[in-house]
């Protein structure tokens, strides 16, 4: 599990938050802000704090990766952009890009959320209209990659 506590006096914490402890071999330092009953977390991306719900948790791991791991620039990550999917209105969660072309699609689900052939065809049709050779589907505990090459999914497992 992952606490968040909230410092009330110098020796005294209060557990604001749980979070499951997400399947990362790195630890990321996120930062996070309390407001009335409501919590947020800091996007390096967008450099505001939005809404902690499990998706996001997800999400923002993602974007801790790629920047302090792979060492990409905010500038290559976009986050929730807009596509027109089938006359219909989606976003996509993270997509990494190389020379402003995309090159990564993550589609993230709350950790709670089973990943089935359902949800990868999911980010397969998003992936249609954006066009990354590679996509990865998580919910932060189980992630599945896969190449897009001669018009077909390759399933692979990151060394």
């Amino acid at each position: 599990l992952f606490l968040i506590f909230l410092r009330i006096k110098s020796n005294s914490f209060i557990l604001l938050m749980e979070l499951p402890k997400l399947n990362f071999q790195e630890t990321f330092d996120f930062k996070f802000k309390k407001d009335k009953d409501k919590f947020f977390i800091y996007d390096l991306v967008r450099k505001t704090y939005l809404l902690l719900t499990p998706e996001e948790w997800v999400r923002q791991h993602w974007v801790h990766y790629y920047m302090t791991v792979k060492s990409y620039s905010a500038s290559a990550l976009i986050t929730e952009k807009k596509i027109l999917l089938n006359g219909l209105t989606k976003r996509i969660d993270l997509l990494i890009t190389e020379k402003t072309q995309p090159k990564i699609l993550i589609e993230c689900k709350a950790p709670h959320i089973k990943l089935t052939e359902k949800t990868f065809e999911q980010t397969a049709r998003y992936n249609s209209i954006i066009g990354a050779s590679e996509i990865i589907l998580t919910n932060g505990l189980q992630h599945i990659y896969a190449y897009y090459e001669n018009g077909e999914y390759q399933f692979y497992r990151p060394e």
